[in-house]
């Protein structure tokens, strides 16, 4: 099959113009290996790497599904998605996992998808009811595999794998070597292959870590001066706990720093708007749990900011491989309280991080983000959204950020000083003769 695209037609999309050295290794070794154990640092593109490995053996005169790939979590799952669909291979993927009617998904596999991406859970329940035809699956990649066995689904993999008779190839992703692998994987003798750098806490060598010491308990002043120090780059802050997440949201909010929030306690449209309000630039500063630790893939994240302690090494290492991948650079900002010790597995020579002499509240974002009701089971796509901003909406194409069409609806990016015009201009209006509702998008905490 990938006699059919050359590497550049599949990189231009994902604007990547040659492998690393790990990308390049594991697609040309995997045609040749039935068991491929990959363990690369958080950001070093492990994605791309087993995408074109499927690609490489790949069987043109075969229809059907012919791979599947699990991921630990909903938004994994939808980053490889989005990840196949920039490669543009006219290759059809379906994307299966909780949280949405499940009809949906099973009028998509009615016509076998090359590809199936999803969450163990909904995978198992599809193959329970025969949903997935898995006569012609040869390869089965398993995407952040000590994720999914940290969160219990590994009875469900099992089924999974023990579902799947004709598979010939397997990988197996981490970004943190296991000391042993479960049977349930059934796996005989894989070969390794391991990228992961000598510092495990760091995703390259373009990330600079600091502590930083509150004189408070709450740490909510020492935070506030981080993201004032930080100005208009994009910033994730992790907490351990949900019900933290919204106080500091709030208590921003007061001191007019918007941010977005993330966390499992949200409804998944509400997850994904504040993902596009981030991605987009209408937020700068994202507050998640570790859910957001895995699969948030987002480029140009500048800074990490450890509001609460990593509980795990595993989450220090993933929750820092937000920023610094594929060659950016970034830095990890441990914020320490008075009556906090760093844990043990935080090197101990970390500096302190020292604050610049002056220090402003950042800008609000220029930009602000819409909803639209309409979405790809419409047919609508980001060319058709970008001639209605332009030719309803009157914006011209520096007024038009970035665009995310999902399944039944979509986001765009706007000049937030255009928004109010706009949303006149498109009352009431149609794209492809069909009536669509815009509004303006409000982050999950605003007042």
């Amino acid at each position: 099959m990938m006699q059919h695209y050359t590497l550049e037609h599949l990189l231009k999309g994902l604007e990547i113009t040659k492998l690393n050295d790990m990308q390049s290794t594991t697609m040309a070794q995997f045609p040749n290996q039935n068991e491929v154990l990959l363990l690369s640092n958080t950001g070093s593109g492990k994605t791309l790497a087993f995408l074109l490995s499927i690609l490489t053996i790949a069987q043109k005169e075969t229809s059907g599904t012919q791979a599947l790939i699990i991921a630990p979590s909903r938004e994994l799952a939808m980053q490889i998605d989005e990840v196949f669909r920039k490669m543009n291979t006219g290759l059809k993927a379906c994307l299966c996992y909780g949280g949405h009617k499940r009809e949906i998904e099973e009028n998509n596999l009615i016509e076998a998808p090359f590809l199936i991406i999803g969450t163990p859970g909904r995978l198992g329940d599809h193959l329970r009811r025969g949903n997935i035809n898995t006569e012609h699956i040869h390869t089965l990649v398993l995407d952040e595999f000590d994720k999914s066995i940290e969160l219990g689904f590994l009875e469900e993999i099992d089924f999974i794998i023990s579902s799947l008779q004709q598979v010939t190839h397997k990988i197996l992703c981490s970004a943190t070597r296991a000391e042993t692998l479960p049977a349930e994987l059934k796996l005989n003798n894989p070969i390794i292959l391991d990228f992961c750098s000598k510092d495990e806490h760091a995703s390259n060598a373009d990330l600079e870590s600091f502590v930083c010491s509150s004189p408070e308990k709450d740490k909510l002043n020492t935070l506030f001066q981080l993201l004032c120090m930080a100005k208009n780059h994009p910033a994730i802050v992790f907490c351990n706990h949900r019900d933290a997440i919204e106080r500091i949201a709030s208590d921003l909010f007061k001191r007019n720093i918007h941010c977005g929030c993330y966390h499992g306690g949200m409804e998944q449209h509400e997850r994904e708007a504040e993902l596009a309000m981030f991605r987009n630039g209408t937020s700068r500063i994202l507050i998640t749990t570790d859910l957001g630790a895995r699969g948030l893939d987002i480029p140009g994240i500048r800074y990490i900011i450890h509001y609460h302690l990593p509980l795990t090494e595993d989450s220090f290492t993933h929750r820092n491989g937000r920023t610094a991948r594929m060659f950016d650079f970034g830095t990890s900002i441990l914020l320490k309280g008075p009556e906090e010790n760093l844990p043990e597995f935080i090197p101990d020579d970390l500096a302190e991080f020292q604050f610049p002499p002056v220090l402003e509240t950042p800008e609000d974002s220029p930009w602000t983000t819409v909803h639209f009701t309409l979405g790809k089971k419409d047919k609508i796509n980001k060319i058709d959204i970008v001639g209605f901003l332009s030719h309803i909406g009157d914006l011209k194409k520096d007024d038009i950020g970035m665009i995310e069409v999902k399944d039944f609806f979509a986001f765009a990016a706007i000049r937030r000083k255009k928004a109010k015009i706009v949303l006149t201009n498109v009352f009431n209006q149609k794209i492809k003769n069909k009536k669509v509702r815009v509004t303006t998008m409000k982050p999950f905490i605003h007042e």
